[in-house]
């Protein structure tokens, strides 16, 4: 896998005219899940494409954002993969590309573009997002990292080795564990016990589970502003957008050292910059914003 990401990295970066380029692209929220599944997807169609065209991984974040995703870097510093190998939206030009014809792209973790890029809808040649469950007696949905696993298994199990299997059971694990349910669903029993039998050495799933729970709710490194970024989430309904952000700690850590003085509210301008189509006035934070937003309906 290292070696195909930084072959991938060399050939963008040192390729001034692309022919075919086939990205694929996880949410913006780029959570563990959808980031495994479009590294190993992107690796997967490397080995069974024509020649001639360029399968690249695609962050759909700035790379000044990644920080943020400390249980994600984590992972990968476990398996070595360097984090100068990874390429981020703001290191490709999409639009570009589509505009030339080059383009095609695979959706991961979600089935719509980012509003920036409506416009490369036509470029969508494939769509890989668990189906929502509204049932309520399903605990668990599949996640993106076994429906490719899944791809992989039939199409091409050789491409399989010990270090993927390690990779997508973890994304599978870790998305298990943020549903928070209490027992792993049949369908994902099934396709880690395949996993596991097929590598036997793998580390055991406590032990991976313990590792993923404590980088979870860890922000060492980020700043206040950073961490409150770190899982910011948007809500919009076309004319209104609202922020919202989850901070996982104590209520005697809140009151003394993550929120003096009302430090809480985030810098405006780094909402601003992650939130484009947001408008917010000279001096005003975030909270601010979103309240005089919702008041002018706009």
């Amino acid at each position: 896998m290292e070696e195909f990401l930084q072959r991938a990295k060399s050939k963008l970066n040192r390729s001034k005219r692309l022919e075919k380029v086939h990205v694929v692209i996880g949410p913006k929220s780029c959570d563990l899940d959808s980031l495994i599944s479009t590294f190993t997807y992107a690796y997967f169609l490397d080995k069974v494409s024509p020649p001639g065209v360029l399968c690249l991984p695609v962050l759909n974040i700035p790379r000044t954002e990644f920080n943020y995703f400390t249980e994600t870097r984590f992972i990968l510093e476990e398996l070595n993969i360097s984090e100068s190998f990874h390429i981020f939206r703001d290191e490709i030009n999409l639009h570009q590309l589509n505009d030339e014809g080059k383009l095609s792209i695979t959706l991961v973790g979600s089935s719509v573009l980012a509003s920036e890029d409506k416009t490369l809808e036509s470029a969508v040649v494939k769509v890989i997002n668990p189906v929502e469950q509204s049932d309520a007696n399903v605990e668990f949905r599949e996640s993106s990292s076994s429906l490719v696993l899944k791809e992989i298994l039939q199409e091409a199990p050789e491409l399989i080795t010990e270090q993927l299997a390690h990779r997508l059971r973890g994304s599978i694990l870790f998305k298990w564990m943020t549903m928070e349910s209490e027992k792993i669903s049949e369908k994902q029993e099934e396709i880690l016990s395949i996993l596991e039998e097929k590598f036997p050495n793998l580390p055991p799933r406590e032990d991976i589970i313990n590792v993923l729970q404590e980088t979870q709710f860890s922000a060492q490194g980020l700043s206040i502003e950073q961490t409150m970024l770190k899982d910011l989430k948007e809500l919009s309904d076309g004319e209104i957008k609202v922020a919202i952000s989850t901070v996982s700690m104590n209520l005697e850590m809140s009151r003394i050292e993550l929120f003096p003085k009302g430090t809480w509210l985030v810098n405006r301008d780094a909402f601003q910059s992650r939130n484009s189509g947001s408008k917010c006035m000279p001096g005003t934070t975030v909270l601010q914003c979103t309240l005089r937003s919702l008041q002018r309906g706009k």
